[in-house]
């Protein structure tokens, strides 16, 4: 079973937003799929449990 997704709402920068939008045109995936991909990594390699 698939994880339940929520909807969020944020603000990022112009660049940033084009840079993303960019990346997803590339590897063909939404804009939401990039964000989520890359908020995964960044979590993987922030890990609480390794700062403890």
């Amino acid at each position: 079973m698939r994880p339940l997704k929520k909807s969020v709402s944020i603000t990022i920068d112009s660049d940033l937003l084009e840079k993303v939008k960019v990346i997803a045109e590339l590897d063909d995936r939404s804009f939401s799929q990039v964000v989520n991909l890359a908020l995964k990594e960044y979590v993987k390699k922030n890990d609480i449990k390794k700062r403890q």
